[in-house]
């Protein structure tokens, strides 16, 4: 089955509609309801003095067309069902509605339904006196030489400029050619990872690793499979298909999502664009979700050669949904700065005393890193004892390097703060190294090791938000640390080890990534933190 967000695959198409206009931030679409199966989104600020433009197909690829719908570009568009083309009685009525003197241009995809529905309507609205053309854009090049290419997201670089032509007072033929031109000038190809979604379908024909290069928009299998390269690469081979088929003059560049890449994805798919060869060309750049296959992972790319008229189509504004825009390419703005941190400055010492409670420190969490990692598995996401690992060989490459100013304690706590932070991922190496940061600057205030660890918690917790009870390290760390202060080390030792078994009992936590799961998932499981603190008073 695929997973679809719907009601039921009878209403997908109109559930979707009125989603769109529930959503518009324009007001100036309208429904038309002619009280039976026909969908047509169109301009409810028409007043047909000027030639009307009108595009459809089969729905499945929002926002197209319903959301190119206002002044600038379509007048009127038709959905039909998914995949499928809508009637002719729907584009009939579509265009009887919009068409008035200056006449009306049809513009669809160049798909064999479109072609029949669509143009039968055109030539039956002919007979009732309208004046009326039909224009079919066919701008995929994924099979070179092909007499009757797919239409796909180049469509709409199409209807940009015929609709530019019409909002500027063109007439049908002048449409209507513009149109022709803009189709003559755009070649388009696409790729996906993973295929469309289909309501009661699977989606999985595409194989993990592997890509189709040269697909529809409809789910229909690619001109041909590839193992799916660096983004850079992929980009490279559509780049080259285009460039053979079109010029590498200026030009204007679309990239489209067909639906399912993230917003990283597509960043990392126009970086690569824009810096390809063609992207050197571009003077225009227009990327966004402009023509979808529901939800197919992947995208496509389209160029249009530039002259003054087609530039000045793309860039002109328009009242519509979905239009994001042209920007004119350009260098990325770099702002050269110098780096304003300093770093703890110090004079390597040694202290022995100190080394080797610091060696047995380092090396007690790195004895247990597979044990903190298989409880942590219980209770989180299976890397704590990996992450305190990191930190603590850090720390044990530099003190066996001599690195570490051992008989200065107030810097030699701000130094480790440094290690973990540079070496731990996640909120741990955070965490601790704002404990041992405001550990050293309280050291310099009282030159108490157990007061200055305790001011240090304090101000962990204050950030991080987690307290006694919460279920984390600091069930171990601050009994121990007040032991320490108030009976002496041995009564540190025995608090630690009481507090970590504490969490064993505890069914709930308010911190950290076990704050995420039930009781019976932590339920008999001391936590991870806990336990290496515990481990490492335990060693003295």
């Amino acid at each position: 089955m695929s997973d679809l967000i719907l009601n039921n695959k009878e209403s997908f198409v109109m559930d979707s509609i009125w989603g769109t206009l529930y959503t518009s931030a324009r007001e100036n679409l309208t429904f038309l309801d002619f009280d039976d199966d026909i969908k047509i989104v169109a301009r409810s600020d028409w007043n047909k003095e000027k030639v009307a433009l009108i595009c459809g197909g089969g729905s499945g690829h929002e926002p197209a067309h319903a959301g190119f719908v206002g002044k600038g570009m379509l007048t009127a568009a038709v959905c039909g069902d998914l995949f499928a083309a809508p009637s002719v009685d729907a584009v009939l009525n579509a265009i009887l509605h919009v068409t008035g003197d200056a006449g009306c241009l049809v513009i669809i995809k160049n798909y064999t339904g479109d072609r029949l529905n669509f143009g039968l309507a055109v030539e039956k609205a002919k007979e009732m006196g309208r004046n009326v053309d039909l224009i079919v854009v066919g701008d995929d090049i994924s099979i070179p030489g092909n007499p009757q290419p797919r239409g796909i997201a180049g469509t709409v670089l199409v209807q940009k400029v015929a609709g530019y032509v019409a909002e500027s007072g063109g007439s049908l033929e002048d449409v209507k050619q513009a149109a022709i031109d803009a189709n003559d000038k755009t070649a388009s190809i696409g790729v996906a990872l993973k295929s469309c979604s289909l309501p009661g379908e699977s989606n999985d024909r595409i194989a993990q690793g592997k890509a189709e290069l040269g697909l529809g928009i409809h789910g229909e299998a690619g001109i041909e499979t590839i193992d799916l390269p660096k983004a850079k690469e992929l980009v490279a081979t559509m780049i080259s298909k285009l460039v053979d088929a079109n010029s590498l003059s200026d030009n204007a560049i679309l990239i489209n999502n067909l639906g399912g890449l993230s917003p990283i994805e597509m960043n990392i798919v126009a970086k690569e664009v824009v810096e390809s060869e063609l992207g050197h060309h571009a003077k225009l750049i227009v990327s966004g979700a402009l023509m979808t296959a529901i939800d197919m992972k992947g995208f496509s790319i389209s160029s249009i050669q530039l002259n003054d008229e087609i530039t000045k189509a793309l860039m002109s504004e328009v009242e519509t949904a979905a239009w994001p825009g042209a920007v004119v390419r350009r260098e990325v703005p770099v702002t050269n700065c110098q780096n304003q941190i300093t770093k703890n400055t110090f004079m390597p010492s040694y202290d022995e005393e100190t080394a080797q409670v610091l060696y047995k420190v380092c090396q007690t969490i790195i004895d247990i890193e597979a044990e903190l990692n298989h409880l942590d598995s219980i209770v989180g996401d299976g890397d704590t004892g990996s992450t305190f690992a990191a930190g603590a060989r850090k720390v044990l490459a530099q003190l066996e390097a001599k690195q570490l100013p051992l008989q200065d304690k107030a810097k030699l706590l701000t130094t480790i703060a440094d290690c973990l932070t540079s070496v731990m991922g996640g909120s741990s190496g955070v965490l601790l190294s704002i404990m041992f940061t405001a550990a050293g600057r309280d050291f310099e205030l009282n030159g108490s090791l157990p007061k200055s660890l305790q001011a240090g918690l304090g101000q962990m917790m204050a950030y991080g938000g987690a307290k006694p009870g919460d279920r984390t390290m600091i069930d171990a760390l601050h009994p121990a640390l007040e032991a320490w202060i108030q009976e002496g080390f041995v009564a540190a030792i025995e608090a630690a080890q009481a507090g970590a078994e504490s969490t064993v009992a505890m069914t709930s936590a308010k911190a950290g990534r076990s704050s995420y799961l039930n009781s019976d998932s932590l339920s008999g499981t001391k936590d991870p933190g806990a336990f290496a603190v515990e481990k490492v008073f335990s060693q003295f």
